[in-house]
C-alpha cells in the first residue's frame, strides 16, 4: 500500500485543531495505530480534546521526538513495524527551531527520505507547518517534500513536490566545505587504523569532548576511513579541528566515489548489516551530523558532533 505523505499549512491553533481531530478520528475508525507528535501547546489541546482512556492514541512532544534526524526516521520505522499489521497514522509536526543552517538542511531532507523510507507501508503521515511562526523558506520546503498538500484553498498533488533522490542531490550541492589552516592533518596509509583512531581519540580528549561522544566519533570515522581505502584514490587523510560549537573530523581522497547501489544509500535505513549503505547509516546514527561532497577535486565526508558534548574552548 502506498503512504500518504501530506503536508498541512495552518495558522494558529483553532485552524490546527479543525484539521488534526477530524484526522485522528479517521484513523480510529479506519482501525489505525494513530499516534500524534506534536509541539506545545497543540500538543495540550489535542490532549484535551482527547480525553484518556476514550480513545488509543500515543501523544507525544515534538521537541522530545525531533532531536536527530536519523534517530527520528529510525524511531518511526520502529513504530511503523510494532503496529502491524495495522498501518500508522501519523501527525507528525517537525521542530524548526534551535537548529543551525546545516542542521536545518538536514532535517528538510529527513522530510523529503519519508516519502522512500515508508513508501510501501501504507502509512498516512499529516505534518503541520505553522506559517504564522515558520520562516517562509521552511514552509516552501514543505511544499517540495511532500507530494500532498493541505493549504488554504488547496487539498491535492504538490505542484511543486521534487522526488526524493533529485532533491537530495540538490541539498549535497548546496554544502560548503571551507576547512581553516588550523586543521590538525593526518594521512591515511595502509589498512591499519589503529594510528587514526588514537589520533582521533587523543585530539577529542584534549578539546573536552565526553567519553561516549569520543569513542563514537571514532568508531564513525574508523568506518569513513575504511570506505575511502576500499573505494577511494590515494592520498587519503584526516583533518580535525574545533568549528565554534563543534568538533569536526574530516576524511577525504582523491576519487570520486558514490556510495552504490543509488544515491540515497546510507540515508535509507537497511534492513540487515549485509545490505549496501549499513557502514553509512551507523555512522549517521554515531554523530550529530554527517555531510558527504563528491566532486573534481575528490570524496569528502565531514563528521560533526556538537558543542554540547564539549567542555572546553577551542
Amino acid at each position: 500500500m502506498a503512504l500518504e505523505h501530506r503536508a498541512f499549512l495552518y495558522r494558529g491553533i483553532d485552524d490546527f485543531l479543525s484539521v488534526t481531530v477530524p484526522y485522528l478520528e479517521s484513523g480510529l475508525k479506519k482501525d489505525q495505530a494513530v499516534i500524534a507528535v506534536v509541539r506545545e501547546p497543540n500538543l495540550t489541546a489535542l490532549r484535551d480534546v482527547f480525553t484518556p482512556g476514550d480513545a488509543p492514541i500515543g501523544f507525544f512532544d515534538s521537541a522530545e521526538f525531533y532531536r536527530h534526524p536519523v534517530h527520528t526516521l529510525r524511531d518511526y520505522q520502529t513504530v511503523v513495524k510494532q503496529s502491524a499489521p495495522r498501518s500508522l497514522c501519523a501527525l507528525a509536526e517537525p521542530v524548526w527551531d534551535g537548529w543551525d543552517e546545516r542542521q536545518t538542511l538536514e532535517w528538510i531532507r529527513y522530510e523529503s527520505l519519508i516519502n522512500v523510507v515508508f513508501k510501501g507501508s501504507g502509512a498516512s503521515a499529516l505534518c503541520p507547518y505553522d506559517t504564522t511562526t515558520l520562516p517562509p523558506a521552511i514552509v516552501a520546503e514543505a511544499r517540495r517534500t511532500h507530494p500532498l498538500l493541505l493549504a488554504p484553498g488547496h487539498n491535492g498533488p504538490s505542484d511543486e513536490y521534487v522526488d526524493p533522490e533529485t532533491f537530495g542531490s540538490g541539498c549535497d550541492r548546496g554544502l560548503r566545505f571551507d576547512r581553516p589552516g588550523t586543521a590538525e592533518y593526518l594521512p591515511i596509509e595502509g589498512d591499519d587504523l589503529h594510528v587514526l583512531r588514537s589520533f582521533i581519540g587523543e585530539r577529542a580528549g584534549r578539546l573536552g569532548l565526553a567519553k561516549q561522544s569520543a569513542r563514537n566519533l571514532v568508531t564513525a570515522a574508523n568506518e569513513v576511513a575504511a570506505n575511502a581505502l576500499q573505494h577511494g584514490t590515494p592520498p587519503i587523510g584526516l583533518w580535525i579541528w574545533r568549528d565554534g560549537a563543534d568538533l569536526v573530523c574530516e576524511i577525504g581522497d582523491h576519487g570520486f566515489w558514490r556510495p552504490g547501489p543509488g544515491p540515497l544509500t546510507g540515508f535509507i535505513p537497511p534492513d540487515t548489516a549485509l545490505q549496501p549503505g549499513f557502514g553509512l547509516w551507523t555512522v549517521r546514527l554515531l554523530v550529530d551530523l554527517m555531510e558527504l561532497r563528491a566532486g573534481w577535486d575528490g570524496t569528502f565526508i565531514r563528521l560533526r558532533v556538537r558543542c554540547s558534548a564539549l567542555g572546553v574552548g577551542p
